[in-house]
């Protein structure tokens, strides 16, 4: 099954993907009802559809709203060219990486459409893009048993993490972050995939699903899903250790090998492709998942920035 939401007027509807068609469903359907639902209701759920209209003809949106959005670092390919591009550090990946998997919080409130424009953030000369998968968690969870894990994820979409690749840099120098380097987009669709959609791709506890980025048609990037460092469900275990994970909070892997501008920079040595410029076209497609596709839009903040810290002097106390 795979479930979108779409605009409709000044509603929002969810609806059922078929082929080229789209199955909506009675007004007030929550998305996380239809992902959680049984095999039985999911069937009820089919049977009340409303007429089918042409995918091509609907506006879809991100296909949820997570309450949080945590992104994992998965691709041991992507950090071995990544790191001295971004992280400032040599090349090579960091001991600390294989011993657990990392993450960072992400915005909820700056997902999306999958089809939409995505302006170009302000203060940046190298705007970049991250082609990933997110998992969706069906219900609020802490402490997960390894054996039920797998169980507790619903759904699966193509996750594009867009970033600022010099605004990041910089703000890693702090030893905290990224911050507004990431802050600004990320895009979720274009629709959520049931897991029993991928069966066909199993290899042991992940999917082997080809993933590869264009720009303006060019392919840029391309690598399996399979070549995650943890399965899905490790990183749900890892992710509610002592901590509570939300019903529809998503779970993303974090850049494929191949799958961002600034893993090809610090590869090469200089900015080669080029940063994403306006009218760029950034299009992503993962076997089972589905297609997204960005064009990157011009500024559209004011651009707002605050001075240089201003400490007292003398400090208290001195």
């Amino acid at each position: 099954m795979r479930v979108a939401r779409y605009q409709e007027a000044d509603s929002v509807r969810v609806a059922l993907v078929e082929g080229e068609l789209l199955l909506p469903l009675p007004p007030g359907t929550e998305v996380l009802s239809v992902l959680t639902a049984s095999p039985t209701e999911r069937l009820a759920i089919r049977a009340g559809a409303e007429t089918a209209i042409p995918l091509d003809r609907a506006s879809l949106i991100a296909p949820l709203d997570p309450p949080a959005m945590r992104d994992f670092v998965t691709f041991e390919r992507h950090v071995q060219g990544v790191h001295s591009s971004v992280g400032g550090g040599a090349a090579g990946i960091p001991d600390a990486w294989y011993e657990a998997p990392a993450f960072l919080f992400m915005n909820p409130h700056s997902l999306t459409a999958p089809f939409g424009e995505v302006p170009m953030p302000p203060h940046t000369l190298a705007m970049d893009f991250e082609l990933e998968v997110a998992a969706i968690v069906g219900r609020t969870v802490r402490d997960v048993d390894p054996d039920d894990a797998e169980s507790l994820i619903v759904g699966y979409a193509i996750f594009n993490d867009w970033s600022a690749r010099d605004i990041q840099r910089r703000e890693m120098q702090v030893n905290l972050g990224p911050s507004k380097g990431k802050d600004f987009a990320n895009t979720l669709g274009p629709w959520i995939t049931t897991p029993d959609e991928l069966e066909q791709w199993r290899v042991g506890d992940r999917f082997d699903l080809r993933m590869e980025v264009r720009v303006n048609d060019e392919l840029i990037g391309e690598a399996s899903l399979a070549e995650m460092g943890w399965s899905f469900a490790e990183l749900l275990v890892h992710s509610s250790r002592d901590a509570w994970v939300g019903a529809g909070d998503v779970l993303a892997t974090g850049t494929c090998g191949g799958g961002a501008l600034a893993e090809w920079w610090g590869r090469r040595g200089e900015q080669s492709p080029p940063p994403l410029a306006v009218g760029d076209v950034v299009t992503m497609t993962v076997e089972g998942l589905g297609t997204i596709s960005n064009q990157i839009g011009p500024i559209r903040s004011p651009g707002h920035r605050v001075p240089a810290a201003r400490p007292l002097s003398p400090a208290p106390g001195a």
